[in-house]
């Protein structure tokens, strides 16, 4: 989820580097597959409610068969089957 990243604040320089790494016309798209998966986390997990853009992260990483990276690993660990990378 793009909007994530970019509603910031980010360093011009930051964006440099997402846009080498990973261009933003190549962000899967939040569609309706993405939110039924969203929607059945969001009945799953504990304070889903204060979770809402972080459930929605966690469906597009699950629906695209992808890891995901995050500095907030405590956000994520209760989503099943989700893979996290933590630093």
């Amino acid at each position: 989820m793009l909007y994530e990243w970019l509603r910031g604040p980010r360093l011009e320089e930051e964006l440099t580097a997402q846009e080498a790494l990973f261009p933003a016309e190549r962000a899967p798209v939040f569609g309706p597959r993405e939110a039924e998966v969203a929607a059945a986390l969001y009945s799953q997990v504990q304070r889903a409610r204060q979770r809402e853009f972080d459930l929605c992260i966690a469906a597009c990483a699950l629906t695209h068969g992808a890891a995901l990276w995050t500095l907030n690993p405590g956000d994520f660990r209760d989503v099943p089957d989700l893979t996290l990378f933590a630093t």
